[in-house]
């Protein structure tokens, strides 16, 4: 037996014993016909989880009593710290004095707080155990009701083509289960259907409608209660599919519809949710020139607000937008030939890696594969580089933290230890004495290196990948067209790539080839999806090579096909468009955000921090502020500020655009740099020590407002005059 055996098989013995052991208060607690219990059972079916309710319950609180009791300890051992080094020995309640009781609350108080501090914390512990646990299920239930609504539209696409090429109910529902590949968990509840047919000796009318209880999605209970009626009533199986294929097409773009008003919320929340830590650090730096601010609620603010505040945006826009459902990629079905993934790369040594062991000649067939596929990849690392956008960072990577290196040495970047030193030297000191530099070496070099390349091999990899989209359901009506006239399926494919052109002309050339060569069409149109792997591609060739299997003449089955993906080049159209707007809402925002923020700098703090210089008499400001003749803290959190801003604008851009963090790569690059060239231009004369010019003319403020520094109007008229060049 294996390691991996031995301690999957020690965690399930563990867990059913903790069920066992908590059993008895299960039945204590709870009702096992109440609406809980039936509740959490139900969900433990939706979510596919191989548990009966009494023991996942019974692991549940003994799990939640096990963290309960934990965080007693810890409650109890904090109310003990607390009396024994807060509170005082005379310490009343509320300050009400109890006279000949004060001396029995005092000696009441220790376990009193003990206990309350332990029970609250406890009660905190039992909460976070047993809800964690408790919560699996429903967490579980929502994701697969998620991903059937995605996918059912083309789901009933599939079985209405099934139906056109002539397969009966029983053939399209056990086809529909072998298609995980393509539809996820749409099929999984199929398979339930199937598999409760073949070992449990049921009828597939009463599977359909177990399967129609029980599954998460309403909207596919629905379909299956209908689907149910016509086979009871004897209906025409196909007209009710086409009609179900419409209504889901529909509803499809009604929910598209649905997400994108959401995300035009979310762009005008953000706009809001984004410029508040800039309202925030207006008001600070003005309580610090007043000498009542605090630094660090100014530290707080920059590295702390500014990156929980977009984080929490994007955990929110990830609840409701829709992400592409599975990989694209086709499995061969059983006795087909299995071809590598273009994914593997050169982790994958396809058939080779799986008979290694048992004879010499495999393990010289792997290794000679694995260094064929290695210079493959030295002699083209574009190329892998292009289906595998990703691996470029562990080689920019290494050079990256070998840039930052060279640049320690060299002097251009601070040393990151010690970070603050008694006498005001360290990390801390040289960044806010020269924030431009220190920062473009720490993080704008770094982000150069990794974030250029990968912007560069992913917005490839996606353009090489949606390139045969773009005239797919033209092609697919061609298809159609052809095949009607009475072309087999290989015959039309070779008609529409003469007459076609583009990157899936060429494909379709490529699949009419390797079909005459020997090849199976279905073998084919798999190696060709798995190419590109784009997840609605898949979905159209799947359904094309299922149904060619049935007859060549699948005019039909290519006009639904087309019109399936031609429905989904209206859903992607729209989304685009409206996205765009938001993209284009969230770099403006950004955009603002930089010149309040630069302005700041330029117009106020700069001449703020002189006339405090001058009022105070060029003393230093108290203990705890940012100095007053310094510019150096203050611009370097600004430009702080700003870099942060502008990388996480950009991610979340990115996000709402193609539903992939990766995508805003390119725009982190680019709002990133703007906030360089703008600092460059508006805070490069900054340095710790503060300068001359600017104290000279807060002198001479002193001077013309007098002694006192009362005369407003006189001051008013020499600011006025400096911004208009007037310096004599």
């Amino acid at each position: 037996m294996s390691l991996d055996t031995r301690s999957t098989d020690a965690g399930f013995a563990t867990s059913s014993a903790l069920g066992d052991t908590f059993y008895p208060l299960y039945q204590w607690l709870f009702d096992e016909e109440g609406d809980f219990v039936s509740n959490v059972e139900d969900k433990l079916a939706e979510a596919r989880m191989a548990d009966n309710v009494e023991m996942f319950l019974s692991r549940a609180l003994a799990v939640g009593l096990i963290s309960g009791f934990a965080l007693w300890l810890v409650g109890s051992l904090l109310g003990y710290l607390i009396v024994s080094m807060f509170l005082p020995e005379d310490w009343l309640i509320l300050g009400i004095d109890l006279g000949q009781y004060n001396q029995l609350v005092n000696t009441l108080k220790l376990p009193a707080i003990v206990l309350v501090t332990g029970i609250f914390f406890g009660a905190i512990g039992f909460a976070i155990g047993f809800g964690s646990l408790v919560s699996i299920p429903y967490f579980r239930s929502s994701a697969r009701k998620r991903e059937i609504n995605v996918l059912l539209s083309d789901a009933i696409s599939f079985m209405y083509a099934l139906s056109v090429g002539g397969l009966n109910q029983l053939e399209i529902l056990e086809a529909m289960a072998a298609a995980e590949d393509t539809y996820g968990e749409v099929a999984k509840e199929f398979q339930s259907i199937v598999l409760e047919t073949e070992y449990f000796d049921t009828d597939y009318r009463t599977a359909l409608r177990n399967q129609a209880l029980q599954t998460p999605s309403d909207e596919l209970s629905q379909f299956l209660t209908d689907m149910l009626s016509i086979i009871n009533s004897g209906g025409d199986m196909t007209s009710f599919l086409e009609d179900q294929k419409n209504k889901h097409m529909r509803t499809a773009k009604q929910e598209q519809e649905k997400l994108l008003e959401t995300l035009e919320l979310f762009g005008e929340m953000y706009m809001t949710i984004s410029l508040f830590p800039l309202l925030l650090i207006i008001i600070l730096v003005i309580m610090n020139m007043m000498g009542s601010g605090n630094p660090m609620l100014m530290y707080g603010t920059v590295y702390g607000l500014i990156p929980l505040t977009s984080m929490a945006f994007l955990v929110l826009v990830s609840t409701v937008t829709q992400d592409t459902v599975g990989d694209g990629y086709l499995e061969a079905g059983r006795g087909e030939q299995i071809e590598q993934r273009a994914s593997g790369g050169i982790l994958n040594l396809g058939l080779a890696k799986q008979f290694t062991g048992e004879y010499s000649v495999f393990d010289r067939i792997k290794s000679r594969e694995g260094s064929y596929q290695l210079k493959e990849i030295l002699r083209q690392p574009h190329i892998f580089f292009r289906d595998n956008p990703l691996y470029v960072l562990g080689l920019t990577v290494p050079i990256s933290l070998f840039a930052l290196g060279v640049s320690i040495v060299a002097g251009w970047a601070a040393l990151p230890f010690p970070f603050q030193t008694a006498d005001g030297t360290g990390f801390f000191s040289a960044m806010a004495e020269d924030p431009i530099q220190q920062t473009f070496f720490w993080i704008y070099l770094p982000m150069y290196i990794n974030f250029i390349p990968l912007a560069i091999f992913y917005e490839w990899n996606q353009r090489y990948r949606k390139s045969v989209i773009g005239k797919l359901s033209e092609n697919l009506r061609k298809l159609a067209s052809a095949n009607d006239t009475g072309m087999t399926l290989l015959e039309s494919i070779n008609v529409v790539a003469d007459t076609s052109t583009g990157r899936l002309a060429d494909e379709l050339d490529t699949i009419h080839a390797k079909t005459n060569y020997g090849t199976s069409l279905k073998q084919s149109l798999r190696e060709f999806n798995n190419k590109f792997h784009v997840p609605r591609m898949a979905r159209t060739v799947k359904l094309i090579s299922e149904a060619q299997e049935a007859s060549s003449q699948i005019q039909d089955v290519l006009s639904t096909a087309a019109q399936a993906s031609e429905n989904q080049d209206d859903i992607e159209r729209d989304r685009k468009s409206r996205t765009r707007m938001q993209v284009v809402i969230i770099i403006m925002t950004y955009l603002t955000l930089l010149g309040v923020i630069a302005l700041l700098k330029v117009q106020f703090l700069d001449t703020m921090q002189g006339l405090e210089t001058a009022a105070s008499g060029g003393s230093e400001a108290g203990s705890g502020q940012f100095q007053v003749e310094s510019l150096g803290p203050l611009s370097m959190l600004f430009f702080h500020a700003v870099t942060l801003q502008a990388i996480l604008s950009a991610f979340i851009a990115g996000y709402i655009r193609d539903v992939n963090l990766v995508s805003g790569v390119k725009y982190a690059v680019i709002l990133s740099t703007i906030a360089l060239v703008v600092w460059i231009a508006v805070g490069g004369g900054d340095t710790a020590t503060g300068g001359s010019n600017e104290t000279a003319e807060a002198a001479l403020v002193m001077l013309v407002a007098g002694p006192a520094g009362h005369d407003l109007r006189r001051l008013r008229t020499w600011v006025r005059d400096r911004w208009n060049g007037d310096n004599s």
